[in-house]
């Protein structure tokens, strides 16, 4: 899985660094309390800037989702596992996706998305776009699961089920965790982990 920053320390192109300061607002503000000024704030030049590149904020924030998506694809973090056989390509996976944010900056982002991802209820043009993103990581894990059925260690199940009950359980993880007090995503996680043992992992593994 790579490190490599979302963004680069000094942005070169303005349609960069009008997202840089949307990431950055969107951690501090949250999605509802949001505004174009908020992003001004921390972008490095005039806050008319930004109303020439985009009508709005809901404008900015789709651009800034696709955004994610093409350094999530460039990245390919979910079939990244040279060397590594399946079963340790999803644990990878939910290592990343079934634990708690390292710190208050990550936590804060994960609520921005989940804040967006609650706009698509009601909004088509976010519907769209959470709709292509679930399609790219779902994508993504059938892409292990056939791999790992292909070189037998997992057994012959629907890739596409399978990969569907996946993001399921780790967009659920983030939505419980996001919005409520009391939720252990190492129980999740112990559960998905049983999960892949009985349901996937061939026999003698």
């Amino acid at each position: 899985m790579s490190s490599d920053p979302l963004f680069p320390d000094e942005p070169t192109e303005t349609r960069i660094e009008i997202l840089k300061a949307t990431y950055e607002a969107l951690r501090e503000h949250g999605y509802a309390d949001l505004t174009i000024q908020h992003i001004g704030d921390h972008f490095p030049k005039s806050t008319s800037l930004i109303y020439h590149h985009y009508d709005g904020k809901d404008e900015l924030l789709l651009d800034f989702l696709t955004y994610l998506l093409e350094d999530f694809a460039a990245d390919q973090e979910l079939d990244d596992g040279e060397g590594e056989d399946a079963y340790e390509r999803l644990s990878e996976l939910f290592d990343h996706a079934l634990t708690t944010p390292p710190d208050d900056d990550a936590a804060a982002f994960r609520d921005a998305i989940i804040d967006l991802r609650a706009q698509a209820a009601n909004d088509d043009a976010y519907r769209r776009h959470f709709d292509e993103h679930d399609e790219f990581f779902k994508a993504g894990i059938e892409r292990i699961v056939v791999d790992g059925v292909e070189d037998g260690a997992f057994r012959d199940v629907d890739p596409a089920a399978v990969a569907e009950t996946i993001h399921t359980l780790v967009v659920g993880s983030m939505v419980q965790e996001a919005t409520t007090t009391s939720y252990d995503p190492s129980s999740v996680r112990d559960e998905v982990e049983a999960y892949v043992e009985h349901r996937l992992l061939a026999t003698g593994r």
